[in-house]
């Protein structure tokens, strides 16, 4: 069972949620700014955060049936959509960024969840996961969303956008604070002091990836792919697709 939308905006409205959105958007605006001239698709609960995309062409949050819908924004045109997380109303192609958060941990079937994601995604498209890391104390309260449904690794992300054809090309973690009122003010020094001694206390996984990896050319020599990073996601480590290229 998802978490109901009702508990989903009460957490957003609570300290800990307004930390918890606060934190992943300044990943999202380094990772992605305003996607300027794009079409942006939130899946699952990604409302908090695509307010942020003000110089988007288009913005869609499309919510499981099994979770419910609210009215999005608070005024104006609503532009939220309740959907079969298996098959999605959107033609092919249609987005040049997606943002799945709170989708894949209660999703009944992930990995059709990211295939069909995929399908809407346009060919030089670029999809972020954000999803509750397996080692990190969010994903063991209760009391918020990331406590609930599966959780997941790096690694098993990372295997996932592959099955759905894609390829990682940067990640980053967040929420480094215990989830616990009195603790949550010093949240920026947990920030700063995990990334460098505790890296696998983060509470979420920021993973994007892309259909494509484009061309590096270097003078005398034949073309090499490369994939593209994003500044504010870290690049990664030795993987499948690096070892191959050495």
């Amino acid at each position: 069972m998802r978490r109901s939308i009702e508990d989903l905006r009460t957490f957003y409205g609570e300290p800990a949620g307004a930390l918890a959105r606060r934190l992943l958007a300044r990943r999202l605006d380094d990772a992605w700014g305003e996607a300027a001239a794009c079409d942006v698709l939130g899946i699952g609960y990604a409302t908090p955060w695509l307010d942020a995309f003000v110089g988007a062409r288009r913005v869609v949050a499309a919510m499981p049936g099994g979770q419910g819908v609210e009215l999005w924004p608070p005024a104006g045109r609503n532009r939220t959509v309740l959907v079969d997380d298996r098959r999605l109303p959107f033609a092919a192609g249609s987005f040049d960024r997606i943002l799945l958060v709170h989708a894949l941990e209660e999703a009944e079937d992930a990995a059709g969840l990211l295939t069909e994601a995929v399908r809407a995604l346009s060919p030089a498209g670029r999809i972020i996961l954000i999803a509750a890391a397996r080692g990190g104390l969010w994903s063991r309260v209760e009391a918020t969303p990331f406590g609930h449904g599966r959780p997941f690794t790096r690694r098993q992300l990372e295997r996932l956008v592959r099955g759905a054809g894609l390829e990682p090309t940067a990640w980053s973690q967040t929420l480094y604070v215990p989830p616990w009122g009195p603790l949550l003010p010093f949240a920026d020094g947990f920030e700063q002091v995990g990334r460098r001694v505790m890296p696998g206390a983060a509470g979420v996984i920021l993973l994007e990836a892309t259909r494509q990896a484009y061309a590096r050319v270097h003078p005398g020599s034949a073309v090499a792919t490369a994939p593209v990073l994003t500044p504010a996601l870290r690049p990664q480590p030795a993987s499948r697709s690096r070892r191959a290229g050495a």
